[in-house]
C-alpha cells in the first residue's frame, strides 16, 4: 500500500512533486483534522495548521513538514516525544518578505513626499528576513539599526543595538518569531508602552506575526497621531481580522508578504528534499522545475525622475503592492464574510515573482543607478543607448 501524504493545498505543485513518494491528498490548511490524517504517514502544512497533540494523537503520522520559515504553529516537544520527524523551510520566503517591505516603503515615502535615503529604519529581528531588509535598505542609502537580543548574546557583535536606538528611527519594522515565554518573548512586543516609545511620526511595519503587536494599543497609537503610517501584513485572530484596524492602516495585506512564487516553491522543495531523505528516496525535482518564465522579464529605464521614483516605478511593474492592499480592503465591504475572504486571498494569490527574475536595462543616462537597483535585488544590464 502506498504511503499516504496529506498536504495543504496552498503549497504550490505539492501533488506533482510528492506523487512519486506516495498517494497525495490536498486540502485547505484550516480543514486538516485528525480524522482526515488518521491513516497518513506524512503531513505537509503551512502556518495556518496547528500541529499538536490534539491533531496528531491517534494518527499514523511519522513525519511533519512545514513549508514556512517559522514553526511556532508546530509543537516540537510533542513531535520529539512521539519520535515524529520534522522539517521546516528556513529562509525560503525571506527575500519575498524583504521585497514586500521595500515595495511598501517606496509607496509610503512617495505618498508623503519623503526621501528614503534621508531616513533611518530600525529592524527588530535580524535573522533571514531582517538581514535582507538591512541589505536592501542600505542599498537605498538608509541608515539601519539592527536589534536582536538573542543574536546579540550569542555573537557579542556590536552591530546589534539596544531597542532604545530603534525607538529613535524614522521607521520600525518587525521580523521576529512569535514566542510566549522567556526573556525574548515577542507576544504583544509592540504594546502600549513600546509604541509610545517610538519617535513621533514614526512609520510602523509588521510582517512577522499578528500577535507580535497589540491590536488595541496599535489602534490607540494611530488615533493619537503618534504614527504617521502603518503597514500590516499580519493580524491578531487571523483570518478574522480587526476591521477597525484594517480601515485605519495605510497598507493592509492578507499575510502574503512571503507569498512570492519563488519563495513558496523554495519552501516546498526544501521540505520535499527532507521527506525524500526520511524515506530513503532520491529526489526527482528541483526548484527550477516549477518556476515559469516571469511575466516582467525586462524593464528599460526612461525619463528623468529621481532615483527613488525610478525605483518605485520599476518595483510597481514587478510587485504592485497596492493591488494587494485594494484586494484586502474588500473585506470591509463584507465584514460578516471577513475570514472567508482573507483565506481566499491567500488561497488564490497570483503568481508574484521576485525582483531577481527581472533585468533592468540602463542607458548611459541611468548607469549611476546600477548599484541601487542591484542592491535591492534586480538584475542590471548597462546599455550604450
Amino acid at each position: 500500500m502506498p504511503i499516504r501524504i496529506v498536504a495543504d493545498a496552498n503549497i504550490p505543485h505539492v501533488e506533482q512533486c510528492f506523487s512519486h513518494l506516495g498517494q497525495v491528498v490536498t486540502v485547505q490548511g484550516r480543514q486538516i483534522t485528525t480524522d482526515l490524517i488518521r491513516n497518513a504517514e506524512i503531513l505537509l502544512v503551512r502556518s495556518v495548521t496547528l500541529v499538536n497533540r490534539e491533531l496528531l494523537d491517534g494518527t499514523a503520522v511519522r513525519f511533519v513538514g512545514t513549508a514556512t520559515i517559522g514553526y511556532e504553529h508546530v509543537d516540537l516537544d510533542y513531535l520529539r516525544e512521539r519520535g515524529i520527524g520534522f522539517a521546516s523551510a528556513p529562509g525560503s520566503n525571506a527575500n519575498s518578505v524583504a521585497e514586500y517591505v521595500i515595495a511598501a516603503l517606496l509607496e509610503i515615502a512617495g505618498r508623503h513626499g519623503q526621501r528614503l535615503a534621508d531616513m533611518s529604519i530600525g529592524i527588530v529581528g535580524a535573522g533571514h528576513v531582517g538581514s535582507l531588509v538591512d541589505a536592501k535598505c542600505k542599498a537605498i542609502g538608509m541608515k539601519t539599526v539592527l536589534n536582536d537580543p538573542p543574536l546579540a548574546r550569542t555573537s557579542g557583535d556590536p552591530i546589534y543595538r539596544l531597542i532604545e536606538e530603534v525607538f529613535g528611527c524614522d521607521i520600525v519594522t518587525l521580523h521576529v518569531p512569535l514566542t510566549f515565554q522567556g526573556p525574548d518573548r515577542t507576544y504583544h512586543l509592540a504594546d502600549e508602552k513600546w509604541l509610545a516609545s517610538l519617535r513621533p511620526g514614526a512609520i510602523f511595519i509588521n510582517t512577522s506575526r499578528g500577535a507580535v503587536h497589540d491590536t488595541i494599543a496599535l489602534k490607540a497609537a494611530i488615533r493619537s497621531g503618534r504614527l504617521s503610517a502603518v503597514v500590516l501584513d499580519v493580524w491578531e485572530g487571523e483570518p478574522n481580522v480587526d476591521l477597525e484596524l484594517l480601515d485605519m492602516v495605510d497598507i493592509a495585506t492578507a499575510h502574503i508578504a512571503g507569498y512570492s512564487l519563488d519563495g513558496k516553491v523554495a519552501g516546498m522543495i526544501m521540505i520535499y528534499q527532507q521527506v525524500c531523505t526520511f524515506l530513503g528516496q532520491s529526489p526527482r525535482y528541483k526548484i527550477e522545475d516549477f518556476l515559469p518564465a516571469p511575466q516582467v522579464s525586462r524593464i528599460r529605464l526612461a525619463g528623468q525622475a529621481d532615483d527613488q521614483e525610478q525605483l518605485r516605478q520599476a518595483v510597481r511593474q514587478v510587485y504592485p503592492i497596492l493591488e494587494d492592499d485594494q484586494q484586502t480592503r474588500q473585506i470591509l465591504k463584507s465584514p460578516s464574510d471577513a475570514g472567508r475572504i482573507f483565506d481566499a486571498i491567500r488561497r488564490d494569490y497570483r503568481q508574484r515573482r521576485e525582483f531577481h527574475n527581472t533585468t533592468v536595462l540602463m542607458g548611459p543616462g541611468h548607469h549611476g543607478l546600477a548599484g541601487l537597483f542591484a542592491g535591492v535585488g534586480f538584475n542590471v544590464e548597462l546599455t550604450e543607448r
